[in-house]
Order: C-alpha cells, then structure tokens, then sequence
C-alpha cells in the first residue's frame, strides 16, 4: 500500500479519483463539468477534431448515450439531447434559418413554439407565415417563398388534436429542398416516425412521454441523415461553404448528416442548451418503458373519450380516435398501437363548469404537464392559450368549457369514476 504524503486539503480532492474499470447494466451517469485528457496531444486531438469527451456542454458519455437510444427509437441518423423541448425547437430551426429567412407553420402548434416563431424569430430577421388547413398540401406551397427554410408541424396538434399528412407535406418540401421539421412530442414514436414518411427533422419535448414521470426537463432533436448538399445546398450556405479561416465545410466533414453536426457543433453548444447528465439518465430510463405506457394511456384515453362523448353534460370530444373526429382516417393511416392520450373536450356548461370540474377532480391532477403517468387537465383560455384572442381560440377549438386531457396509466374504472362523480351535478346544472 502506497502511503499518501500530501495535505489533507490535497487527499480530499485527489483521493478519490482512481476508480476501477466495472461494467454497469444500467447506463452510467457521468456528473462532471470537464473530463480528464490522456496526454498533451489527446487534448489537441479532441479541440481538432471532436472526438471523444473533452466538457460536458459539448459532450458527455451519459447524454450521449441516451442519444443513440432516442435516435433509434424515432428511426434517424443521431439524436440531439437538450435541455428542454423548447431548446430543441430553437436550435432545430436556427440550424436551417437565418437573418432574412422565412419558416412556413402549422396555426395548430404549442404556445410557447408560437411565441418563439413570433417574438423571439422575428427579432431575428427570420419570419413566419401560419396556415390553419395544414391537410391541404396547396396551403403550404401557396406559402413558400425563394427564402423558405423551413416547414413546421405538430404530428398530433394540441389542442384540436389535427393530424398532420408528414408525406404529403414532407413531399411539397422535397419540392423546394426545404426539410419538414415534426414537433412528435404528443404522438411519440411509439405511434408514428415522422422520419419514415419523409420528414427531415423531428423534435420532442423529452419532459414529457419519452420521460413519462414527470420529473426532469428534456428535449431532443432527430436528424435524418440525409442532408443532399448537392440539392440543398443553396438553402443552406452555412453547411456547404469552407468555415472560418477556408475550414472545411461541414459537408465535406460529416456528408449527409451535415444538418445535425451542426446542431451539435455550433447551434447547442453555444446557445448553451446543453442537458444535465443526471436529467439524460433520467430520460433515458423512462424511455425503457415508452411503449408500454403509450399503449396503456392510449388505451385509457379511448376509453375515456367514448364515456365523455356520450355524456349529456359535454358538448364536443375533440379526440382524434373517435370516428366522430374529422381527422380519424388520417389518423387510423399514420398511427399504429393507438391513438394517442391527450385531447380536449367542451363542457355545455361553460367557464363555470370548467372551473368547478378542475377544483372537483380527485384522480385527476390539475396542472401544466402533459405526457405524465398520472392523468392531468388543463383549461386552456385561462392558461396555455390565453394569449389568444376569441376568435383565434375559438377557430383552435378553445372555447369557455374546454378542458385538455392527459390520460395516465390509473386503472380507467378510477378516472370514469371520477369524471362521473363530478359530471353528474355539471349535468343536473345543465338540465
């Protein structure tokens, strides 16, 4: 046994350092900020050339780890871990437009992903055309310009539950060689891989299903891997021109998966949205289970549905697995293993009995979270789109009485048991 002659101080920090090869099952979590070079010459090679881990902002075996695992999941080339779904969205979009660009969206999309579009986009000098039928694919090309970089939809829109046809659009994209960007987050890929149906880039809020506990923020960005700098190219200078100081591009460094090396290299790293090691693992455990829970609540929220939809007390059931729903066909085409667990439906008793169902809910948890093990609700004209003027909420759906659903995993007699107990004097009131 070597005996350690330096300081105290000097053991405490040092002591600990010289761990043992071991193999874990479960993916190790590598909660450090920088990582230990070999040599002088490892370091230079690593700041060269990108391999291996150098600080865990630009690399960590942990995040990188749960990467590969959602990237195999949604069927792409390689996966960006984030820090949320918003920064996923952010660095998908500023990966593909600039000053002077213009993206092309779906009306249908998260609140937080509009305002982005809309305020932080626009002091950017990138701007945003919405469309409302985004089945029709004539809507997207009437809205494309010579400076269109980018196409972005929901797979399932929130809240009207509108599906979107990713071949159909992701083929007026081709078109121009602009790349289809699928917040996938509500249908997960468990459901549908964008990707698959032609779709360049999928994108997720990784706090929600693909974590499911509702525990830690996360998002990820899937690339497909088929970037064609040869058809592409004039709509994306940055990926295809020498670097600073006549570099390399970065096709000639990375070929088809240019677009999402880039990500990875210059967008999430110095817009600094960079995931803890501890919330990857997180997410990558809860992945483990991702289609075990989905069929569940998808199941559930059929189930549910059908009950709501029936009962005198509710108007309309907004949900994309009934064949009431307009876009049920479309749905039944693209969706495989159910039809999602979220959904929104309108009491006839309106503000007032929207607010007493959130305050009544005993199984239900009345908060801002979708995507949870447990089932939640939401009224979305007091909170998520109260951005929104009357017409534009009523034009999504968002009436008075609409409440949004997140079905769990509960046993489903619980929540038509709660739902019954407190719809019973919403239609007494109503009668």
């Amino acid at each position: 046994m070597t005996v350690d002659t330096t300081s105290f101080h000097t053991r405490a920090v040092h002591a600990g350092r010289g761990q043992g090869a071991a193999s874990s099952r479960a993916t190790p979590i590598y909660l450090t900020a920088g990582f230990e070079f070999d040599d002088f010459d490892h370091a230079a090679d690593h700041f060269g050339t990108g391999a291996g881990f150098g600080y865990t902002r630009t690399g960590n075996p942990t995040v990188r780890a749960v990467e590969r695992q959602l990237a195999a999941l949604e069927g792409g080339a390689d996966a960006l871990l984030l820090a949320s779904g918003q920064a996923a969205v952010a660095t998908a979009l500023l990966t593909v437009a600039g000053a002077g660009d213009h993206i092309v969206s779906s009306t249908h999309i998260y609140e937080g992903t509009r305002g982005l579009f809309l305020d932080n986009l626009a002091r950017l000098g990138i701007e945003t055309t919405f469309i409302d039928d985004i089945a029709d694919p004539s809507a997207w090309l009437s809205a494309i310009r010579p400076n269109t970089r980018a196409l972005f939809a929901e797979s399932i829109a929130n809240a009207r539950n509108d599906i979107l046809d990713i071949a159909a659009i992701s083929a007026v994209g081709d078109e121009f060689a602009i790349p289809l960007i699928v917040d996938n987050t509500l249908a997960t890929p468990y459901l549908v891989r964008p990707i698959e149906h032609g779709a360049a880039v999928v994108v997720h809020s990784a706090s929600k299903f693909l974590a499911g506990h509702g525990s830690v923020l996360g998002g990820v960005l899937v690339d497909d891997g088929r970037f064609d700098a040869a058809k592409a190219g004039h709509n994306a200078p940055h990926l295809v021109l020498p670097g600073r100081g006549g570099q390399p591009s970065v096709v000639e460094r990375h070929g088809a998966n240019a677009r999402g090396a880039y990500a990875r290299e210059s967008v999430a790293p110095r817009f600094g949205a960079s995931p803890s090691p501890l919330n990857a693992f997180l997410i990558g455990q809860g992945a483990e289970t991702l289609g075990l829970r989905v069929e569940r609540q998808s199941r559930n929220a059929l189930e549910v549905a059908r009950w709501l939809e029936a009962h005198d007390a509710v108007e309309s059931v907004d949900y994309v697995g009934l064949e009431s729903h307009p876009d049920h066909a479309r749905a039944v085409a693209y969706l495989d293993g159910g039809f999602g667990s979220i959904f929104t439906f309108t009491l006839r008793g309106g503000l007032e009995a929207a607010r007493d169902f959130v305050e009544s809910v005993q199984v239900f948890t009345h908060m801002t979270h979708i995507g949870d093990v447990r089932s939640l609700v939401l009224h979305p004209g007091t909170t998520s789109h109260s951005a929104r003027t009357d017409a534009e909420r009523d034009e999504l759906g968002v009436k008075p009485g609409t409440l949004r659903l997140s079905i769990g995993i509960e046993d489903v007699s619980d929540l038509v048991g709660d739902l019954s107990r407190v719809l019973t004097g919403a239609r007494e009131t109503v009668a």
